[in-house]
């Protein structure tokens, strides 16, 4: 069992920036596919970036289009955990923020995630 726990999130003016976190405790993360996903209320939850665990210490990231640009995604393998550094943000970046892993699939999509945390807030003031 892995158990994800997302902080960071929190109140932030439009053009502002956030740093995300996700940790665990017992399993490394280092092999997983790892992702950030988002719902908005009253909407699906949707894909934000992934780091792709391709082989040794080498991962790939991938990103919404809408984020490109804006957001980073990045891993500290030594302390097991992941982050996401949100920059420019606006009203409609406004979601519950949460991590994903994924043990063998991308994990980019929802049913491709095998875990995952309970979500930090996000809210963005126009």
């Amino acid at each position: 069992q892995v158990y994800l726990v997302e902080s960071g999130g929190g109140l932030v003016q439009a053009g502002g920036s956030l740093r995300l976190s996700c940790t665990t405790s017992g399993r490394s993360l280092s092999r997983y596919h790892m992702a950030w996903f988002r719902q908005a209320p009253g909407k699906e939850r949707e894909f934000v970036a992934s780091s792709n665990w391709i082989g040794s210490n080498v991962y790939s990231t991938n990103y919404a289009e809408s984020e490109k640009g804006r957001f980073a995604i990045s891993r500290n393998r030594a302390e097991n955990m992941l982050f996401l550094e949100m920059s420019s943000l606006q009203a409609e970046d406004t979601a519950l923020y949460f991590c994903a892993a994924a043990s063998s699939r991308r994990g980019e999509t929802s049913s491709e995630v095998d875990y995952w945390g309970q979500g930090t807030q996000v809210t963005v003031s126009s």
